[in-house]
């Protein structure tokens, strides 16, 4: 993360659009994605590698992942939810491959239609297909952590249980893991417990990233006391758009420009160019007229006089 403070991963084009029954047009993807790059954003979840028939919203990551790669400077990120998408995502070279594995068995059932010990057997394949690939074609594996902060179907989720879990999915062969408040369920002060404790068991720097939902107003308030305790990088969505279909009641991820410009005004350097976030935003809105989108910042407009961090 060159000469930035926070990274911002945005996901808007996979967690966002996943929740969206519409279909935007590949081209308009591939237009918003270039608007996200040319803002700033270090870092786009463009897709992931799921059957059609199951998220035809996401049909055409393979072509997104092609399209970004000519994109300089760009980190592209995409899910796979099993060794098969994981071979679809090496095939068109992701610089990041994501695998959610919930701490909630039931959530893990419903979203993946696997137990924790097939996600692990799946992370272990997925991890010997990443060690086969040549030096320097290798994308980095995560682990995220679904779930972690508690569940809509099982209610509370155990802290020793996300531990563990983190721990066997390093053993298992990922290179980091991640936290993800697939609920909207988290509170600060969870947040900074949550990390510290898998920091102990795996290291600090095994978790850098995070994944919060803004779904009962806690979205910022968890930013920032997972940034206080020393996170690097968070996921967010402009417009806050999507959720996770398979957790009821729990839309809501963070906006992506109300984000941008907590950071910077907080004097935390993003790399990120407003006018142009603002314009990546009007070609999201363009894509899906009608759909909601959130924010605070766009619609009041930057303060008089305000400078970027950068």
């Amino acid at each position: 993360m060159a000469n930035v403070d926070i990274e911002i991963s945005e996901v808007g084009p996979r967690d966002g659009l996943q929740s969206i029954s519409r279909i935007m047009p590949t081209e308009d993807k591939k237009k918003w994605i270039s608007a996200l790059a040319a803002s700033g954003i270090p870092e786009i979840e463009v897709g992931s590698f799921v059957p059609a028939s199951v998220l035809p919203q996401l049909a055409d990551t393979a072509e997104l992942v092609t399209h970004a790669n000519a994109i300089p400077g760009l980190n592209i990120a995409v899910l796979v939810p099993n060794f098969r998408g994981a071979q679809n995502a090496i095939a068109v070279g992701p610089d990041k491959i994501s695998i959610p594995l919930s701490v909630s068995e039931t959530h893990s059932l419903r979203n993946v239609k696997r137990s924790h010990q097939q996600v692990l057997e799946e992370v272990r394949q997925i991890a010997a297909l990443i060690q086969s690939q040549p030096e320097g074609a290798r994308p980095k594996f995560e682990g995220g952590l679904s779930t972690a902060f508690g569940c809509t179907i099982e209610g509370w989720v155990s802290e020793d249980k996300v531990v563990e879990l983190a721990e066997a999915l390093m053993e298992a062969g990922c290179d980091e893991v991640g936290l993800s408040d697939t609920t909207g369920y988290a509170n600060p002060a969870q947040v900074q417990r949550l990390i510290k404790k898998v920091w102990a068991a795996v290291g600090q720097d095994k978790l850098t990233g995070i994944h919060l939902h803004n779904t009962r107003g806690q979205g910022l308030a968890n930013v920032l006391a997972a940034i206080e305790t020393g996170i690097t990088t968070v996921d967010s969505s402009m417009g806050g758009i999507g959720g996770c279909p398979a957790a009821p009641g729990a839309s809501g991820n963070i906006v992506t420009e109300d984000l941008a410009f907590m950071l910077e005004a907080m004097g935390l350097k993003t790399g990120i160019d407003f006018e142009q976030l603002f314009a990546a935003r009007k070609v999201l809105a363009h894509a899906l007229p009608g759909e909601p989108l959130y924010g605070f910042t766009p619609d009041a407009g930057l303060p008089k006089g305000f400078q970027r961090a950068g």
